[in-house]
C-alpha cells in the first residue's frame, strides 16, 4: 500500500461562485433585545442631564460666594449645553437601541446594530477563545446581561451582545461553550 493509497489527498479547489447562488442576509432571523436595555440607557442618560444642570443651578444660585461676572454671563448657554446635549443622548438611544438585534445559528453568532453606521457583525464560533457574562450595577438592577466572546484575535476582537435577559445570557454562553466542546473532537 503507497502513501497516497493510505491518505487521500484532497485537491485544493477555488471556483468561482455565482452571485445568484449566495445566501441572502434577508434569511438571518434576527431576535430584538430586551426592552429594558433601553429603559436603562434612557434612564442613565436622564439622570445624568439633571445631575449636571441641577449642580450648575446650584452653584449660580447659592449665597455662599460670587461668582465672576464672565461666569455668570455664561450661565445660560452651560445649562442650555447640557440640556441640548442630554436630549441628544436620550434621542439616541431611542432610536439606536431598538436596533440591536441578534441571532444564533449552528455555527455562528450574529449581530446587527447602528443608527448611522449599521453593522452586520458575524463571530464564528469554533474561533472563540472564551466567553463571559458581564453584568454592571445598572444591569443587575433591571435583570440584564452583556454576552462577551473572545476570538483568537485578543482583546481587541470581542464580540458583545448587550441588554440580554440574564438567563438567555446563559443559555447562549452554555450553547457556545457545548458547541466549542462538540467541535474540539
Amino acid at each position: 500500500m503507497t502513501v497516497s493509497q493510505a491518505y487521500p489527498v484532497e485537491t485544493f479547489s477555488n471556483e468561482q461562485l455565482e452571485a445568484q447562488g449566495l445566501p441572502t442576509l434577508a434569511a438571518l432571523a434576527l431576535t430584538d433585545i430586551s426592552p429594558r436595555y433601553r429603559i436603562v440607557n434612557i434612564s442613565l442618560a436622564l439622570f445624568i442631564t439633571v445631575l449636571l444642570s441641577a449642580v450648575v443651578v446650584v452653584l449660580r444660585l447659592q449665597p455662599f460666594f460670587m461668582l465672576p461676572d464672565p461666569l455668570l454671563s455664561k450661565f445660560p448657554f452651560v445649562l442650555a449645553g447640557i440640556i441640548a446635549l442630554g436630549s441628544g443622548w436620550v434621542i439616541y438611544h431611542l432610536l439606536a437601541d431598538v436596533r440591536i438585534k441578534y441571532s444564533v445559528r449552528e455555527q455562528d453568532l450574529n449581530l446587527q446594530s447602528g443608527l448611522v453606521f449599521q453593522t452586520l457583525a458575524c463571530q464564528p464560533i469554533l474561533r472563540v477563545q472564551h466567553v463571559e457574562i458581564k453584568r454592571g450595577p445598572l444591569a443587575r438592577l433591571a435583570g440584564l446581561a452583556s454576552l462577551q466572546v473572545f476570538s483568537a484575535g485578543g482583546a481587541l476582537h470581542t464580540f458583545e451582545i448587550p441588554g440580554l435577559p440574564v438567563e438567555r445570557a446563559q443559555q447562549l454562553r452554555q450553547f457556545v461553550l457545548d458547541h466549542k466542546a462538540l467541535s474540539a473532537k
